[in-house]
């Protein structure tokens, strides 16, 4: 076996460290579950379906995003039908660990530095861990780290294998992820590069020289491109990302989607980040060519553009940094004339290995119920999903539609259906613009809010204390709404039949008796 050093450690820390932060997500409301519930939908009636069930404002109206999720959607069904959140959250940090691993390695082979491709790697994960949350995105994460690792390693050795990497992995990524785009940029930039080199071996007579350098990249680009075409939708596909990213909805209602600031945690990296990537590859002894800073320019807009894009610039980024990094190492330590960094003691770095190893193992999802996690990481559901309030609902069945914290959606598309149907969900895109402007006023108690309210038949509210405040406080001020379930993730209120109000009467109530618990409010 190879000498366990130091260099190896810095790898082992950084994917470590990784799978050790995915573990500890749990899965949050917003995306996660109306995927689930997609899943069970299309394994029980064996088709993807077309048109939206799930809410009473746009039922039986087309909603083809469906087709864009539905093979991610059921590996996701499957994992939770075998092993419930647990079994999903430990695939979930695979995938990502896996990502990030590849992504090393590609680093590594090209700055033959252990320690610049680990390094590399954490400004990557760095810029990623906010979108780490448990969705069909992270098998794109790991779809985009083989595309990235193919072109590196085809351009070292020419293996026709790494080829095949793309309409392979094409296949599952436009089935499984709006995101697809970005699997034909990453060889559309490896032929721009060789388009490049052919126009220079051109002037220079050398025609065999261009022709062969545009053969590989071509194939893969074209490769990807008629893979694209296997999916339910066809060339219809390109629709939904084109919609997301030029709705200004979408932005205004998503933070994610909105361009990155310096108040929000993925700004304040994103934008320092780049710009030190920029000085990085500006003051780095090997010089950056076309397909580095065609990279950097083509991701790094994309992260300005929208937050979503901060993690895929840090995912771009990652190999070419590891070179850079490591040339103005070597370069710093060659002009000092350094010693060469110790290698440590082989049994004190396999005690740090055991270490890591043991963290990693204490970190997996079946742990974490015994285990203090702190707050919002406590458990392997969030604590800001309505899990108990949606069962009271179910069990006390109040009259009446239903009106929703957003977030709130996509867990009652999972749990709640078809009992009460979503007033609007994560699923920006299929409803109107002006049934988000309602839900904005009506979730800001913006005055008439009650009026609208009742044009939508609503009787029933399961709001947010973290995002409806100010709702919440004008429903108890009106007077026409009665509190019947509160605990620290959502509250529910009925309407009182009009006319009365909870000060002045409960006569006209059911009969539901009030047993005040810790932190609950039940009502039998």
């Amino acid at each position: 076996m190879p000498r366990l050093t130091l260099g190896h450690l810095w790898p082992a820390t950084v994917l470590i460290g990784v799978f050790v932060l995915a573990n500890t997500y749990p899965i949050r409301p917003n995306d996660f579950w109306w995927h689930l519930a997609l899943g069970r939908q299309i394994v029980a009636a064996g088709r993807i379906p077309a048109v939206d069930v799930y809410s009473y404002t746009m039922t039986g109206q087309p909603y083809p995003s469906y087709q864009m999720f539905w093979l991610a959607d059921i590996g996701l069904y499957a994992l939770f039908s075998a092993g419930g959140p647990a079994l999903v959250i430990f695939a979930h940090s695979l995938l990502l660990t896996a990502a990030y691993g590849l992504l090393l390695w590609a680093g590594q082979r090209l700055a033959h530095d252990w320690r610049a491709a680990a390094l590399a790697t954490l400004f990557s994960a760095a810029l990623g861990f906010d979108a780490w949350n448990v969705r069909p995105q992270t098998l794109s994460f790991l779809l985009g780290a083989v595309f990235t690792l193919a072109i590196y390693s085809y351009r070292q050795r020419q293996r026709a294998l790494w080829l095949a990497c793309f309409p392979l992995g094409m296949l599952v990524w436009v089935n499984s992820h709006g995101s697809f785009p970005l699997g034909l940029a990453l060889p559309g930039i490896w032929l721009g590069e060789e388009a490049w080199r052919a126009w220079a071996a051109r002037a220079r007579n050398d025609r065999k020289t261009a022709l062969d350098g545009l053969r590989a990249p071509g194939i893969a680009l074209l490769a990807s491109l008629l893979a694209c075409l296997a999916n339910p939708r066809g060339l219809e596909l390109y629709r939904y990302p084109q919609a997301l990213l030029g709705d200004p909805t979408v932005q205004s209602l998503v933070t994610e989607w909105a361009p990155p600031s310096l108040s929000s945690l993925p700004g304040s990296l994103f934008i320092p980040g780049i710009f030190l990537a920029a000085v990085l590859l500006a003051v780095s002894p090997r010089r950056p060519d076309f397909f580095q800073l065609a990279t950097f320019a083509i991701f790094g807009l994309l992260g300005l553009h929208t937050t979503r894009g901060v993690a895929w610039f840090g995912l771009a980024m990652a190999p070419i940094l590891s070179v850079h990094l490591s040339g103005v190492v070597a370069r710093n330590a060659a002009s000092e004339k350094r010693p060469a960094p110790p290698a440590g003691a082989p049994i004190l770095n396999l005690v740090l290995l055991a270490l890591l190893a043991g963290l990693a193992l204490l970190s997996l999802p079946w742990f974490k119920e015994a285990l203090p996690y702190p707050g919002q990481k406590a458990g392997l559901i969030s604590k800001e999903t309505p899990v108990e309030a949606t069962r009271f609902l179910l069990n006390a069945r109040p009259p009446g539609e239903l009106f929703h914290e957003m977030g709130f959606g996509s867990y009652l598309i999972w749990a709640a259906f078809p009992n009460y149907r979503v007033f609007a969900d994560p699923r920006i895109e299929l409803y109107p613009g002006e049934l988000w402007r309602d839900y904005l006023l009506i979730s800001n108690a913006i005055p008439g809010w009650e009026e609208r309210l009742e044009r939508y038949g609503v009787h029933t509210l399961l709001l947010s204390p973290a995002r409806q405040a100010a709702l919440i406080q004008a429903a108890r001020d009106s007077g026409r709404w009665r509190l019947i379930y509160q605990d620290q993730a959502a509250l529910i209120f009925t309407r009182l039949p009009w006319g009365q109000n909870h000060r002045s009467t409960f006569s006209t109530l059911p009969v539901w008796e009030v047993a005040r618990g810790e932190g609950y409010i039940y009502l039998a």
